[in-house]
């Protein structure tokens, strides 16, 4: 028994359609589905979250039609699915951990010596358990046998093992007065940061998947299945696979799930800015044959407050001018970008 991600997706991202069906499946669940149900609608909140940090100065920024658009087989929607898979299954492993879920605990397996004079010890955190269940709810979407499905597949079981990937290894000395006799270890879940870094970096390398087509026009089931099955077996398990070039992500297609940069922030200057800040006007606006425009604001705010006694408080109204910059349209021109790259 399973939930399909995307219903869970649109719970989380607020649209109102997909939580009569959400509800309605998690209520005939198992006492047991019923518990990680929140867990699961919180960890492909997290997913979301962090996809959109990953790309909110890219020319896809990771909009929350991005859960909606199924039938894309991009390197973005290969990218949602391992992000939404990791964070559902880093979310029941936490909560595990924490004891906020019935019938799991600490990873039984990490137990006895582990070298050196070190023992497994504390409690590890149980990703086999976060895994299984995630699992269960994530990959139930998938029930065709075509290449979309394998693919999405794929992506999903990409995003479980970057969580794994990113687990990190704790050890501390114990005794009297730190004589160290006694040496254990456990594993931890890292930041979840750190998973989204880790698939940021296989989306940028992230492979389109090279089927043989005519196996797969023939119309027999076996040939299609292998030749899938072909494709896939030279891909290692931890990258991300498409099928589809992405779209032209300057202008707006709704139907491919593409907004268009123009209206888009970005940042002009500052202190402290990362690579993708620095930038961003370039990539969102004159690389999509924009121009970068300054829009001023004045805001009110309250200041100058003083207390007087007894027991009011006196402000004055101030106002401040706010500055962003924007991508807008060139006068005159037609908006012909300058390079033609997905991002």
């Amino acid at each position: 028994m399973a939930q399909s991600i995307f219903w869970l997706l649109f719970v989380s991202c607020r649209i109102n359609p997909g939580y009569a069906v959400a509800s309605n499946f998690l209520m005939t669940g198992s006492k047991d589905y019923l518990t990680y149900a929140k867990s699961v609608q919180v960890g492909t909140q997290i997913g979301v979250q962090e996809c959109k940090r990953q790309f909110a100065w890219d020319r896809w920024n990771c909009p929350d039609s991005a859960t909606q658009l199924k039938g894309l087989k991009t390197r973005e929607t290969a990218f949602v699915h391992a992000i939404s898979s990791a964070g559902v299954m880093y979310t029941l492993t936490r909560n595990c951990s924490l004891g906020e879920l019935e019938n799991c605990g600490c990873d039984g397996s990490k137990n006895g010596k582990l070298g050196r004079g070190w023992l497994w010890g504390g409690c590890s955190a149980n990703v086999e358990f976060g895994e299984r269940i995630s699992k269960e709810y994530v990959d139930a979407e998938e029930t065709g046998q075509d290449s979309r499905a394998a693919v999405n597949l794929h992506n999903n079981a990409a995003g479980r093992l970057a969580v794994k990937d990113t687990m990190t290894r704790i050890c501390r000395c114990h005794g009297m007065s730190e004589s160290c006799s006694v040496k254990t270890c456990w594993t931890q879940l890292s930041d979840f940061r750190a998973v989204g870094n880790y698939l940021r970096i296989k989306y940028s390398h992230a492979e389109k998947l090279d089927i043989d087509q005519k196996r797969m026009n023939a119309g027999n089931s076996a040939d299609i299945q292998g030749a899938i099955m072909d494709a896939l077996g030279s891909i290692a398990q931890s990258e991300l696979i498409y099928l589809q070039d992405s779209p032209d992500y300057c202008r707006k297609n709704a139907s491919l799930g593409a907004h268009g940069t123009e209206g888009r922030e970005c940042l002009l200057h500052g202190q402290g800015l990362t690579q993708g800040e620095r930038r961003s006007c370039r990539r969102l606006c004159h690389e999509c044959g924009l121009r970068v425009e300054e829009k001023r604001t004045e805001v009110m705010s309250s200041c100058n407050c003083k207390f007087h006694w007894c027991c009011k408080v006196h402000c004055e109204d101030c106002a401040h001018v706010t500055v962003k910059h924007v991508c807008g349209r060139k006068d005159g021109g037609d908006g012909k970008r300058r390079d033609r790259g997905p991002k």
